[in-house]
C-alpha cells in the first residue's frame, strides 16, 4: 500500500472552516516513456480525473465541486520529468467528505480507466494544452531545456510529449504504461490540515489504500538517468520573432546537493545568501546610467533528479545581448576575484533573518501547502522534516557565523567550464556565437590578470525620515462593532479605519485611496500623466533612489506601492507589526516629497517603455486585444494602445508633477489598516506619520465621487462577430464571447451577488460542454468587468460578462455556437438543482476562507467605503452588502438563476453579443478563398475578446525566466 506521511496539524484559533491538502505523489514521470509513449504520462494524469473503476464521466470533478473544491484551483495534477502529483484541497469539517476524497486518491493509484471513449474525450484537451504551450515562451523554454540536457534522456522527454503521439496513441499503449509504472510501492500520500484527530486520518488512508492492489505484482525498477557534464560551454543564439524582448540566460549544471545534516543546511544557507547578494548587485546595476540590462536575477533550482542548475537571466534592449552577457559574467568574475563586502553580507543576513523570523511568528498559521511540500521532499529526496521551530532556531544560530568568504565561494558554480549553457534570445538575429565566445575570452583574461576593479559601494543614509513630523490629533472617533473596526478623523483631514485581527501574527496591510484619477485628464495631458507612476517609480517616490532605498530597508519587512487608476489613486502597504513605523514613514515620504525628474532615470524608463511597446507589437495577441478594447469600449484615447510615436509626446516634468500632486493632500484620503495591530503601540505611529502629513494651504485634486467624469464606452447594440488575424510562428487561437451587463441602481446590492453566481455557473456549465462532453478545450474562464463605471452613487452600472477559452482554430466558430447554445438553454430551462448546490457551496467555502484572511477584510472595508450604500456610516454600508448576499443565497434556486440570466444578460443571449477570435494570418490567396466560403456562411464574421481594464496606461517589461516544464491539468 502507499506510504502515508502526516504533517503536523495547524492549530489556529481563527480557522472555523478547516481544510486540508491531499497530494498523491508518484515517482512515475515522462522520463520513463518509450519513444512511442512520449506524452502518455501526462495523458494518464488527465484520464484520472475523467474516469476510474468507481467514478465515471468526470464524476470526480462533480463530487469535488459539490463540496466547494473548484476544478483547477482545488483539484489539480502535475506531470514533470521525474514525478506526477495529484492534489485535492478539500474541507475537513465533515469526516465523510474527507473519507471520500481519500478514496478518490486511492482510485488514482490503481483504478484509472483507459477506454477508447475516455481517451478520445481527453485527447482534445491535451492537444489544446500542447497548442497553448507552443507560444514564444514555450518554444524558448523547450529549446533551452533540450540544450541543457543534450546527451541525456531528459532532453528527449518533455512532459507534454509529441503532438503525433497525443493524436494517435492507442488505449492499449496508455493502459500498458499505466499498468507498468503505477505501483503503490512508488507512491506516497500526504495529508496536511486542521484535523481534529490525525489518527483517524491515518486510518482512513489505510482503509482506502489497503483495499488497492497494484496491477503489476513486483514493483517496477525506476532507473536513474544521468546527465553528462561538459567542460566546454554550449551556445545558442535563438531567434524568436514573437519574443517579449531580448534576453540572456547563463545556466551551469551541478550535482544535486544532499540535505541530511546540519552541515548540508549551513551550505544551503550560504548558497541562498550568495544569490541574494548577487541579485542586490544586479538590481543596482540595472538602475545605473545606460544600464546593460533592464532586469537580471540569479537563482539555483533542481531541474531533474540528479541535476541542479545555477541560472542567471536578464532582459535587455534590442541589440544589447552581448553587453548584457558581458556584464553578467563580469559580475560573478568580480566576486571570484574580490568577493562580497562585509556590508553586503550584513544586508543579506538581515534580509534572511527577517524572513525566518516572520515564518517563525506565523508557524501556527502556516498554510497546509507549505507542510505538504516538506513531506513531498522527504519522500522524493529523503530530506528530513524538522519543523519550522527547529529550522528557525538553526538558521538564526548559523547565519551570524557565515562569512563573506564562505558566501563568495559559490561564484565558482557560475564558471563557464562547469557544464555551462549560454543562450541569448532576440526578435531578430543580431549577435553571433562568435560574439558570445569573444565575451567569455575577454572576461576570463581580465579575471586571470585580476584587473577587474572591486565593487563600488553607494552611500546609504541611516534614517528614512530625517526630521520627525509633529503628530496630528484625533478630531472624531467612531467604533463599528459589527465590522470590528474603529474609524478616526485626524486633524489634517485624513480618515483612518483600522481592524485588529489574529489571522497572521506577522502581517499588517493597508490601503489608502482618494477619488479622482486619470479620467479627469484631457487628451493632451493623458499620455504624459499616465506615465507619471512609471517615471516617478524609477526616480524614487519616497525621496530616495530605489537602489538606495533597497539597502535602507534591508532586514525590515515593509513595502509600499502606488497606483494611478481611472477614478482613484491609491497607495498600499504590507509590513510586519515590528516594522509598521518604517512602512508609515514611507507613506509620509510619499506625501511630503516631490519627485524631480533626472535625465538618466527618465532615459531608463523611456528605454524600458519603448522595448515594452515593441514587444507588444510582436505579440500576436496585441492586435486582438486592441480590437477588443476598440469594439467593446470605444476608440477613446483612454483605451487606445500606446504607440512608439506617443512617447515623443511625454513630458517627464509634467508626469512627475502630476504624480506628486496625486499624493499631496492627505484630507482627500481614506486609509484602511488591517492585521495584527496593537492599538497602544500603533496609534502613536499613525498619528505621527499619517496625521503629521502636512495639509496644503489649498485643496489639491479634491474631487467629489459623484462628479467625476465617466469613461466613454458603450457596448455594441448588435451582434458582432470578428476574426482578427495576426502573424504567428505556430497557430494559436483564442476566443472571447462577451455580453453586455446592465445592473439597475434600485437593486444593485442583490444584482452584484447574482452576477457573481452567474459567472461561476456559466464557467462550470461551459466547461462541462466544451471540455468534458466534446473534449475540445483545456480550460475556460468567465470574467465580469464592471470597472469602467465612475464611483457615483446614482445611475445604473454597465459592464460585460465574457467567456474566454483557447482552441483549435478550425473549430473556433463551432465552439462559440456550442457555448451560446448552452447559455441559451440555461436561459430557457434553468440549471439543475445540483448545479445551484455546487455554486452555493463553492461561494460559501470561499466566503468562510476569506473571513480568516487580512486581505479579504481589507477589500471588504474598502468596498464598504466605496459602496453606493456608504453615506458616512461604515456599519450601515456593511449591513446592506451582507443583507444583499444573504438574500440572494436564500433566493438562489434553478428558477431564480434562470430569471437572473434573462434579466442581467440580453435575453435571448443570441440577440446581442460580441465575439472576437484570434486566428493565424494566412496568405492572400487562402484569405480570398476562405472569405468566399465564409461569406456564404450564416455568420458575417467570427470573434474573441480579451477584456481590457479601464485605467492608467501600464507599461511593464516581462521578466522572463526559464523554469522546469511542468503540466497542470
Amino acid at each position: 500500500m502507499a506510504s502515508s506521511r502526516m504533517g503536523s496539524p495547524t492549530t489556529s484559533d481563527a480557522t472555523p472552516s478547516p481544510g486540508c491538502a491531499l497530494p498523491l505523489h508518484s515517482l512515475l514521470s515522462s522520463v520513463l516513456e518509450e519513444e512511442e509513449e512520449r506524452g502518455v504520462a501526462h495523458i494518464v494524469e488527465h484520464l484520472a480525473f475523467s474516469a476510474t473503476k468507481k467514478y465515471t464521466n468526470h464524476d470526480i470533478v462533480k463530487f469535488l465541486e459539490s463540496i466547494g473544491a473548484e476544478f483547477g484551483a482545488c483539484q489539480n495534477a502535475l506531470t514533470s520529468s521525474d514525478e506526477t502529483i495529484y492534489e485535492l484541497l478539500v474541507p475537513v469539517d465533515r469526516p465523510d467528505l474527507l473519507s471520500q476524497a481519500i478514496s478518490v486518491l486511492a482510485e488514482f493509484s490503481s483504478e484509472v480507466r483507459v477506454s477508447t471513449e475516455d481517451l478520445e474525450k481527453e485527447r482534445g484537451a491535451v492537444l489544446e494544452e500542447y497548442r497553448g504551450g507552443r507560444n514564444a515562451s514555450g518554444r524558448m523554454q523547450d529549446a533551452h531545456w533540450i540544450l541543457m540536457f543534450e546527451g541525456s534522456k531528459y532532453a528527449e522527454r518533455l512532459p507534454i510529449g509529441l503532438e503525433k503521439v497525443i493524436r494517435t496513441v492507442t488505449p492499449q499503449t496508455v493502459k500498458k504504461f499505466y499498468e507498468k509504472w503505477y505501483h503503490l510501492h512508488n507512491m506516497a500520500v500526504v495529508a496536511v490540515g486542521d484535523f481534529a484527530d490525525t489518527r483517524t486520518v491515518v486510518e482512513l488512508i489505510k482503509i482506502h489504500f489497503g483495499k488497492k492492489t497494484s496491477i503489476s505484482l513486483a514493483p517496477p525498477f525506476i532507473p536513474e538517468f544521468s546527465v553528462p557534464s561538459h567542460s566546454e560551454p554550449r551556445f545558442s543564439c535563438f531567434v524568436e520573432s514573437e519574443a517579449a524582448g531580448s534576453a540572456v540566460m547563463v545556466s551551469c549544471k551541478v550535482p544535486v546537493d544532499q540535505m541530511r545534516t546540519v552541515k548540508h543546511y549551513r551550505d544551503s544557507l550560504a548558497e541562498a545568501m550568495f544569490h541574494c547578494a548577487l541579485n542586490q548587485r544586479f538590481f543596482k546595476i540595472s538602475r545605473r546610467k545606460d544600464p546593460p540590462y533592464f532586469s537580471c536575477s540569479s537563482s539555483a533550482d533542481v531541474l531533474v533528479r540528479p541535476v541542479k542548475a545555477y541560472i542567471m537571466t536578464s532582459t535587455c534592449r534590442e541589440n544589447g545581448t552581448v553587453e548584457a552577457l558581458e556584464s553578467m559574467l563580469m559580475e560573478v568574475a568580480r566576486i571570484r576575484v574580490h568577493g562580497f563586502s562585509d556590508r553586503e553580507i550584513c544586508i543579506v543576513r538581515a534580509l534572511m533573518m527577517s524572513e525566518i523570523e516572520s515564518a517563525y511568528l506565523e508557524r501556527d498559521q502556516m498554510q497546509s501547502t507549505s507542510l505538504r511540500d516538506e513531506c513531498l521532499q522527504h519522500f522524493l529526496r529523503k530530506e528530513p522534516v524538522v519543523g519550522l521551530e527547529y529550522e528557525a532556531q538553526l538558521q538564526k544560530t548559523i547565519l551570524p557565523y557565515i562569512s563573506s568568504e564562505e558566501v563568495s565561494r559559490y561564484a565558482i558554480n557560475f564558471c563557464t567550464t562547469c557544464s555551462c549553457v549560454i543562450k541569448i534570445v532576440e526578435p531578430q538575429a543580431r549577435a553571433t556565437i562568435g560574439d558570445l565566445k569573444t565575451v567569455l575570452l575577454k572576461v576570463k583574461a581580465l579575471e586571470d590578470e585580476k584587473s577587474i576593479p572591486p565593487w563600488d559601494e553607494e552611500h546609504v543614509p541611516e534614517e528614512i525620515v530625517l526630521e520627525k513630523p509633529i503628530p496630528g490629533r484625533i478630531l472624531e472617533k467612531s467604533v463599528y462593532p459589527g465590522v470590528g473596526a474603529t474609524e478616526l478623523l485626524l486633524s489634517n483631514g485624513i480618515r483612518i479605519c483600522y481592524k485588529c485581527t489574529n489571522f497572521l501574527d506577522d502581517q499588517i496591510i493597508f490601503t489608502g485611496f482618494a477619488y479622482g484619477g486619470l479620467s479627469e485628464l484631457c487628451e493632451d495631458e493623458y499620455i504624459s500623466c499616465s506615465m507619471g507612476s512609471n517615471i516617478s517609480g524609477e526616480i524614487g517616490v519616497f525621496g530616495y533612489k530605489p537602489s538606495i532605498l533597497m539597502d535602507m530597508l534591508a532586514g525590515k519587512r515593509a513595502e509600499v506601492s502606488t497606483k494611478l487608476g481611472a477614478y482613484m489613486r491609491t497607495f498600499s502597504g504590507d509590513c510586519s507589526p515590528s516594522d509598521l513605523e518604517t512602512a508609515l514613514q514611507l507613506v509620509y515620504q510619499l506625501f511630503s516629497t516631490s519627485v524631480e525628474p533626472r535625465d538618466e532615470e527618465v532615459k531608463i524608463v523611456m528605454q524600458m517603455t519603448e522595448e515594452a511597446i515593441r514587444a507588444q507589437e510582436r505579440d500576436p495577441y496585441t492586435a486582438f486585444a486592441n480590437r477588443v478594447r476598440e469594439l467593446n469600449y470605444g476608440n477613446s484615447y483612454f483605451f487606445r494602445p500606446v504607440r512608439l510615436g506617443d512617447l515623443k509626446k511625454v513630458d517627464p516634468l509634467r508626469a512627475c508633477r502630476y504624480f506628486s500632486n496625486c499624493f499631496k493632500d492627505p484630507s482627500t484620503f481614506t486609509v484602511v489598516i488591517v492585521g495584527n495591530i496593537d492599538p497602544e503601540a500603533s496609534l502613536p505611529l499613525v498619528l505621527q506619520y499619517l496625521g503629521g502629513i502636512p495639509k496644503p494651504s489649498r485643496p489639491v485634486l479634491d474631487f467629489s465621487r459623484d462628479d467625476l467624469k465617466g469613461l466613454p464606452f458603450k457596448f455594441p447594440e448588435a451582434i458582432v462577430r470578428e476574426v482578427v488575424r495576426s502573424p504567428m510562428v505556430e497557430a494559436q487561437c483564442s476566443v472571447q464571447l462577451a455580453f453586455p451587463v446592465i445592473l439597475k441602481n434600485s437593486s444593485m446590492m442583490e444584482e452584484i451577488h447574482f452576477v457573481g453566481f452567474l459567472s461561476k455557473l456559466l464557467e462550470t456549465k461551459i466547461m462541462q460542454v466544451l471540455r468534458f462532453k466534446h473534449g475540445q478545450i483545456y480550460s475556460v474562464s468567465v470574467s465580469v468587468f464592471l470597472g469602467g463605471n465612475k464611483p457615483s452613487r446614482t445611475g445604473d452600472v454597465r459592464g460585460d460578462i465574457s467567456v474566454n477559452f483557447s482552441c483549435n482554430p478550425d473549430i473556433s466558430s463551432k465552439l462559440v455556437d456550442l457555448a451560446l447554445e448552452e447559455i441559451s438553454y440555461l436561459q430557457e430551462h434553468g440549471p439543475g438543482v445540483e448545479d445551484v448546490s455546487a455554486i452555493l457551496e463553492i461561494e460559501q467555502r470561499a466566503h468562510e476562507n476569506g473571513l480568516q484572511e487580512n486581505y479579504y477584510w481589507l477589500d471588504r472595508i474598502l468596498r464598504g467605503y466605496q459602496s453606493r450604500a456608504y453615506f458616512g456610516d461604515l456599519s450601515a454600508s456593511f449591513e446592506i452588502q451582507d443583507d444583499g448576499r444573504t438574500k440572494v443565497r436564500k433566493l438562489l434556486t434553478p428558477t431564480s438563476i434562470q430569471l437572473a440570466l434573462q434579466r442581467i444578460l440580453p435575453s435571448p443571449c443570441k440577440k446581442q453579443y460580441t465575439v472576437v477570435i484570434l486566428m493565424p494570418q494566412i496568405s492572400r490567396l487562402k484569405l480570398l478563398q476562405s472569405s468566399l466560403v465564409f461569406g456564404s456562411s450564416r455568420f458575417s464574421r467570427d470573434a474573441k475578446i480579451l477584456a481590457g481594464a479601464a485605467g492608467a496606461m501600464v507599461l511593464a517589461i516581462s521578466l522572463w525566466r526559464y523554469c522546469r516544464s511542468a503540466l497542470n491539468s
